[in-house]
């Protein structure tokens, strides 16, 4: 199968081993088996590729750990800010010994906009908008809901610093627009077609507080006159009594939790996000064991995994996918094509084999596996995808 709008993707040489592949990001300068396998020594390699990134935006190249600091716990970086340094998310600051914010609880660094349903959400395969799952408690439909809207609430910030992000303009901070708490509740009270809310970005971390307070505002408006579904699509790293807010939230109102499992190794979590991903697992076990079975017929806990080319593979959909399934072999959980974009731009798009290898292995584990951006490799929809494997 040939894409001729494709860039050519040009061969590159990793930094330690020598092994010369196209599947090798030049950013990173290392393949994945090295920085698997010689973690210390693609370390240097690694911080650099990270460190010319952040410079440019202003940002910290690791997360501040200054022992005389302001500590910020509102994700798993746990900065602790020095006088003039920023947190890694680059929101917060310590000016003076005070900290200065971006954002506040009831003001929030951000863009919103009517998407229309059904839309691209990586959920719309289970979830209500998509499907009138839990009508009519939660659907406003039998079936998918057209005529209706999802309001898209795109965060600026992040506590990751992903190398291959698909949305990077949330970096620019300092063009970022803002909107207060009341701007959402009333564009979504006066408009009876908005039936969801969805926090992404950038990733939800930095800034729950202001999610968490302008959700229940909004559902205590509303009340039950109509559905109102609330969703997070995040990274998962957040302060785990935030996270647990947040889940309540989503799950009285028929919403669901998104967590991107980037990564199994902690090496190349590391490479690829700047930062741990060890808390997205806390969190995802917490919400799992405090939450999932109050609502099993209607998912609120689902997964995504990005198949960057080279570096995510079937070694990392086996190990995560095994951990999915530990909890139940039910959860449902997307695999991504990847797009050449910010500082990947020179990998291509996800290789068919590295996709079929991918779903095959993520099957052994669980029941509910589906695959997104479909057209990016020429497919129209998931059914077309299995006829072929057939």
């Amino acid at each position: 199968m040939s894409f001729s709008y494709l860039p050519k993707v040009k061969v590159k040489e990793c930094r330690l081993c020598c092994i010369k592949s196209e599947l090798i990001s030049e950013s990173l300068g290392v393949c994945v088996r090295c920085v698997k396998d010689k973690p210390d020594d693609a370390l240097p390699y690694i911080r650099e590729a990270h460190r010319s990134v952040r410079e440019r935006l202003g940002l910290p190249e690791e997360p501040p750990k200054n022992p005389n600091g302001i500590p910020c716990n509102l994700c798993s970086n746990m900065c602790h800010m020095g006088v003039g340094e920023k947190g890694f998310c680059g929101l917060r600051e310590n000016t003076r010994g005070k900290v200065t914010a971006k954002v506040k609880p009831n003001l929030g660094l951000l863009h919103y906009y009517l998407d229309p349903q059904v839309t691209n959400c990586c959920a719309a395969w289970f979830c209500p908008a998509g499907t009138g799952a839990g009508f009519p408690k939660y659907a406003c439909r039998k079936g998918p809901e057209h005529g209706y809207y999802n309001l898209a609430i795109f965060f600026y910030g992040c506590n990751f610093d992903c190398l291959f992000c698909q949305n990077a303009s949330h970096k620019n901070l300092s063009s970022a627009s803002s909107a207060n708490l009341e701007d959402l509740v009333d564009t979504t009270v006066v408009n009876e077609r908005i039936s969801c809310w969805c926090f992404f970005g950038g990733s939800p971390e930095p800034q729950l507080p202001f999610a968490i307070n302008a959700s229940r505002k909004v559902l205590e408006t509303v009340g039950s006159r109509r559905v109102l579904r609330i969703c997070f699509e995040w990274n998962g790293a957040g302060n785990p009594r935030l996270v647990k807010e947040a889940a309540e939230l989503a799950l009285v109102s028929g919403g669901n939790l998104k967590f991107d499992l980037k990564t199994f190794n902690p090496s190349l979590s590391h490479a690829l996000s700047g930062v741990s991903n060890m808390r997205t697992y806390e969190n995802f076990k917490m919400v799992y064991d405090g939450f999932y079975n109050q609502r099993p017929e209607l998912p609120l806990l689902t997964a995504t995994t990005l198949m960057v080319p080279g570096y995510v593979d079937e070694v990392e959909v086996d190990q995560i996918a095994g951990f999915i399934a530990t909890f139940s072999p039910s959860i449902p959980y997307s695999l991504l094509i990847f797009h050449p974009h910010f500082m990947m731009r020179d990998l291509p798009v996800t290789p068919i084999e590295q996709i079929e290898r991918c779903f095959k292995t993520a099957r052994k584990h669980l029941k509910e596996v589906h695959i997104g951006n479909l057209p990016l490799v020429g497919y129209r929809s998931m059914n077309e995808f299995m006829l072929k494997l057939a």
